[in-house]
């Protein structure tokens, strides 16, 4: 099963959040197997916004933790054809902008899950299902 992550989940991995989420977070990676995860590239550069706004890292060292997730696990491009979609999901579903982009790309890149905090948990589109993967009662990802 193929599971896109959203900017959350790489935030608290990085610390931003707290001990506690980073654990959390980075528990929910290891249970995941590594060539079944995708990041949107637009992931990437929110978590460069996070990590050198609202985590205050100099830019270098932002850069250097975002490409390592971008060496860590596929990247998945916001082409036309994801806008298209996202603009679709606005209008149908009234999801924020960015946060359908996310979902639109994740089905572009035939996911199953994506993980985020940031929308409504269990929320299905086109077979991908938003998870929070720290609500509370939530499984383990990889019993989904």
């Amino acid at each position: 099963m193929r599971v896109a992550l959203d900017t959350n989940i790489l935030a608290h991995a990085e610390g931003v959040n707290g001990e506690d989420r980073k654990a959390a977070a980075l528990t929910i990676l290891r249970d995941l197997a590594g060539d079944a995860v995708i990041v949107p590239a637009q992931a990437l550069g929110e978590l460069f916004n996070v990590l050198t706004r609202k985590a205050k890292r100099d830019p270098a060292v932002a850069r250097m933790a975002v490409l390592g997730w971008s060496d860590g696990y596929a990247v998945m491009d916001t082409t036309p054809s994801v806008i298209i979609e996202a603009m679709e999901i606005v209008t149908a579903h009234r999801l924020g902008f960015w946060d359908s982009v996310m979902l639109a790309t994740a089905a572009h890149a035939d996911c199953r899950l994506l993980l985020s905090e940031d929308m409504q948990d269990g929320f299905t589109w086109r077979g991908v299902t938003v998870r929070n993967p720290f609500g509370p009662d939530q499984p383990g990802v990889a019993d989904s």
